[in-house]
């Protein structure tokens, strides 16, 4: 099966890439790198034109929460206008089915009693990235029903590996442990850590959005979610356990963000159901390799 991976360069993309080819899958990497820009319509029939695709996986995104708030109408048009131009084109040459990939922060403002959030919660987006999300998932809903394009959409809560930009917080906390390791401090600058957040293993996510490309009900939305939360304090406890040396965590204003989301836990019930699909690594797996590919990083 010919595959697009629209930002196939990224973090996520290149573990989907490599999951789609041991799959027997053809994945077709179409990024910035390959100078395609989302945003313009014409550009994306262009590379889709010489790609042909059956299928689409569309990731490309900005990604940074944080960065969205300075940055939000860039962050609308790559993000919805990017995810209509792909669903346009898709359509405009006959591609069978495309995966629009969400994010958990579509939920944004949740009700205790509402968690773990079901795909029926209702989206109450608290920043920029987040409102984005919502929207294009609602574009791809709309391909479904107002055009009969089989879009599935995932909606992915937090995940991380080994090679992930440490603008993100587990490779952030590993940098800032092993930099500390090396330079002798006993001191880990962090930010808030009473949020309460999933941490899914990327390789348990690609695996998800192939099982949802074959079996997905078009039109539907997807959690890609365990149902269990961790502390971010308890994240970065478990990280620096990974170190050579005793560490303390010490608050630091520059990563406190404008807006936090207390709480955030999916129920996965939708996608096991559906695909029978559970992940295979461990939070400790997870992070331990997180931790050990920083150290190649900086040593």
């Amino acid at each position: 099966m010919r595959a697009v991976i629209t930002g196939g360069a990224g973090f996520v993309g290149g573990y989907l890439a490599a999951h789609l080819e041991a799959s027997g899958d053809v994945p077709i990497i179409l990024d910035r790198i390959q100078g395609l820009d989302i945003r313009d319509a014409d550009d994306v029939l262009r590379h889709f034109e010489q790609s042909r695709p059956e299928v689409v996986y569309h990731l490309a995104a900005f990604t940074h929460v944080g960065d969205s708030w300075n940055a939000a109408t860039e962050v609308l048009r790559v993000n919805v206008e990017g995810t209509l131009n792909v669903l346009d084109a898709c359509r405009a040459l006959g591609v069978r089915r495309a995966l629009i990939v969400g994010s958990s922060e579509e939920y944004g403002k949740i009700n205790a009693q509402d968690v773990p959030l079901k795909e029926t919660t209702p989206l109450r987006p608290t920043t920029p990235y987040g409102a984005s999300k919502a929207a294009a998932g609602l574009l791809a809903q709309q391909a479904w029903y107002g055009h009969r394009f089989e879009a599935v959409r995932a909606r992915p809560f937090n995940h991380t590996g080994a090679g992930q930009p440490p603008s993100f917080i587990a490779p952030a906390l590993a940098h800032r442990i092993v930099a500390a390791q090396r330079a002798g401090r006993d001191f880990i600058p962090v930010g808030n850590l009473t949020p309460i957040r999933e941490l899914l293993d990327v390789r348990d996510v690609v695996r998800a959005y192939r099982l949802l490309m074959e079996h997905g009900e078009p039109g539907e939305v997807y959690n890609i979610a365990t149902g269990e939360g961790h502390r971010i304090g308890d994240l970065a406890n478990t990280m620096m356990s990974f170190a050579d040396r005793p560490m303390e965590l010490r608050p630091d204003p520059e990563f406190i963000r404008p807006v936090e989301v207390e709480r955030l836990v999916g129920d996965p019930t939708n996608i096991e159901r559906r695909t029978g699909w559970k992940p295979e690594f461990s939070l400790s797996e997870t992070l331990r390799a997180v931790y050990d590919h920083e150290l190649t990083q900086t040593s």
